[in-house]
């Protein structure tokens, strides 16, 4: 259904350092860098046939975070959500919501953590229990 997720970020070599720390603990490498016309530096961390994007906003205005948006990463073990939390926090993150941590509830048992980026924006980490 998704081609691509991207967000915006004031300060683009701080979200670089912090999402090759935090995509590298889901498998992704370095990100493509690509500078448009217009002047914007764009980054593309493909993984897994997806992509994740950080860029400089293109009307020159400020990035802001969208409230009430998450983007949600797939994890393979709660283990990796643990990770992928402390590596977030690590890296200028701010940890968010309840600790990492199994929820119970209509979708059924979901090990999750909440961070925000040094822009602000949502992210969560997942592994779905079998």
């Amino acid at each position: 259904m998704f081609n691509h997720i991207m967000v915006g970020s004031n300060d683009i070599e701080r979200s670089k350092r912090f999402y090759d720390a935090l995509l590298g603990v889901l498998g992704a490498g370095e990100p493509l860098r690509n500078v448009a016309p217009s002047g914007h530096t764009r980054l593309f961390y493909r993984h897994d046939g997806n992509a994740f994007c950080v860029s400089e906003p293109i009307n020159g205005e400020s990035a802001t975070c969208a409230n009430g948006a998450t983007i949600g990463f797939k994890c393979s073990s709660p283990e990796q959500v643990h990770q992928f939390h402390d590596v977030a926090v690590a890296n200028g993150g701010v940890s968010c919501e309840e600790p990492p941590g199994l929820r119970e509830g209509s979708l059924g048992a979901l090990y999750l953590s909440y961070v925000r980026d040094p822009d602000g924006n949502k992210l969560c980490a997942l592994y779905r229990q079998k």
